[in-house]
């Protein structure tokens, strides 16, 4: 028993893996086997993460459930491993959406082993990069995420899928090149590549040349700034590196979608949080205004382009830049704000810091929500009709009232709707980011009106006007079905009414960054 208390976080990060291979053992013909308990093993690092929610100290606010071992001695890189509470809601999110897109997909057919094996696997590298202390160890889980998620766009994906597969891989690769480059050079300048121990020994680093490199010390954080704002910019991702996201949306399947949105964009947004603002204080703090204009970009211009669209799917993909330039506009208010930790003159910044911070995280979670449930919902009337355009729906609530009464529901949580989750964290965001960002906020604010254009747009074209005699036979929503939309509606309420339940862990760790 002390083993797993020990050893909590690897064993949650990893047992989707050790999942996988039990898979694997399996006769490719036992479909619903290989479903059945797909689903079943996917509960447990769920069960796992729920343990170190309720036993999570939350008044010392540190990293906890830590794990440190020897792995690479020769290049100083050690398995570090620990979570606080910024990653822990980042957990727990992956390990509800995990269980919930695998149910989502027990439509699939086709090579089904290979489906959620692949599912399984990239579970174990979302975990293992929220859980990462040590550059090397998040760099090898950031690579591996793009692995399952490439396979799975372009076997299971649409009649393009062969073009978004590659487009998403080659733009995540392009980012990571220059990012593994400066973490080389991270490691070779500190002689270690563990992150705590960088967030003291990089950050001062001074002199006028880098020793083994002759290069210098402001040149090379500059450069290696740049290098991480970058590749994890292309992953959020935000305006203008975001052209990969609606192809790669459009033709994933159904669950593919619902993880893509649910947690791989917040590994972009996790790694400004986690590593580019404590990493880079100073260089952060003098391009705050530029991020935040860029996720002021990404809330008006991806509100403009899912106005524009007529296919379901991709216009739920760019709402998702949309919602996530929310999600940069709190970083940069961090990033602004950190940048000057210990110079506070005006209290209030730390305060609209912490706010804005708070706000940014708990979007990142609440997104993944209701991007998840979009996406599934979209997915459920595509497998009926076969067709995403929305010029051919029209009057399918009265066909389908309990779809219609979800689909409302959702969009609405998505739109941001007072007493649903979308609506606190952007709250605090514009909160937060008002005395500092103003101009960027008020521009932001037309990005909003166009929020409620699409979604309104997307209901009417679905739900409401004369009905097409096609659909005047579409089945109801099976019980499968209502089994995976009903939890996330359920904690889309939940936040909404009572956010601090996630809240509080979130606020414990921020408040104690700008301590």
């Amino acid at each position: 028993m002390n083993f797993i208390q020990d050893n909590l976080l690897p064993l949650t990060v990893f047992f989707p893996a050790l999942a996988a291979l039990i898979l694997l053992l399996l006769p490719d013909d036992e479909k619903n086997l290989i479903r059945r308990l797909t689903l079943i093993l996917s509960l447990i690092p769920l069960a796992l993460t729920l343990v170190m929610w309720f036993t999570y100290d939350r008044y010392t606010a540190n990293l906890q459930f830590e794990v440190v071992a020897e792995w690479f001695p020769a290049i100083r890189s050690s398995f570090h491993m620990g979570i606080d509470g910024i990653s822990l809601p980042m957990f727990l999110l992956t390990a509800i959406l995990t269980p919930i897109s695998i149910l989502a997909s027990f439509s699939i057919e086709d090579k089904v082993k290979m489906y959620m094996v692949l599912f399984l696997m990239l579970e174990t590298a979302m975990l293992g990069l929220f859980a990462s202390l040590d550059l090397i160890i998040f760099f090898i889980f950031w690579e591996f995420s793009l692995v399952p998620m490439y396979f799975l766009i372009r076997l299971w994906g649409g009649a393009d899928r062969e073009y978004a597969s590659f487009k998403f891989m080659i733009y995540t690769m392009a980012g990571s090149i220059g990012l593994l480059l400066s973490i080389q050079v991270m490691g070779l300048a500190t002689g270690t590549f563990d992150i705590i121990q960088l967030m003291d020994v990089w950050v001062n680093l001074d002199g006028a040349r880098l020793a083994g490199t002759g290069l210098s010390v402001g040149l090379v954080k500059g450069v290696a700034f740049w290098a991480f704002v970058i590749a994890f910019a292309i992953k959020v991702p935000v305006w203008p590196f975001h052209t990969w996201l609606p192809d790669a949306h459009t033709q994933a399947p159904t669950a593919g979608s619902m993880i893509l949105a649910g947690v791989l964009l917040k590994l972009g947004a996790y790694g400004f949080i986690r590593l580019v603002i404590p990493l880079f204080p100073e260089q952060a703090n003098m391009t705050a205004g530029i991020l935040a204009t860029f996720g002021m970009l990404s809330v008006v211009l991806g509100g403009f382009a899912a106005y524009g669209q007529w296919d379901f799917k991709r216009l739920v993909a760019y709402s998702s830049i949309n919602h996530m330039g929310f999600v940069v506009m709190g970083i940069a208010v961090m990033a602004y704000a950190y940048g000057r930790a210990g110079n506070f003159a005006d209290p209030g910044v730390a305060q609209d810091a912490i706010m804005a911070t708070n706000g940014a995280v708990l979007q990142m979670f609440n997104h993944g929500l209701s991007a998840a449930g979009m996406f599934f919902l979209v997915g459920v009337i595509y497998d009926r009709a076969h067709t995403r355009d929305l010029k051919d729906f029209g009057g399918i609530w009265t066909i389908l009232p309990v779809y219609g009464t979800i689909l409302i529901f959702t969009s609405m949580a998505s739109l941001g709707l007072p007493g649903l989750n979308g609506f606190v964290s952007e709250f605090l965001v514009v909160r937060g980011s008002w005395q500092i960002f103003a101009p960027q906020l008020a521009m932001a604010m037309l990005g909003l009106l166009m929020t409620g254009a699409y979604i309104l747009k997307a209901l009417r074209q679905t739900l409401h006007g004369p009905v097409n005699p096609r659909w005047a036979r579409l089945p109801d929503m099976t019980l499968r079905e209502h089994l995976v939309i009903w939890p996330l509606m359920a904690l889309m309420l939940s936040l909404g009414i009572w956010p601090q339940w996630l809240l509080v862990f979130i606020n414990d760790t921020v408040t104690k960054l700008f301590g």
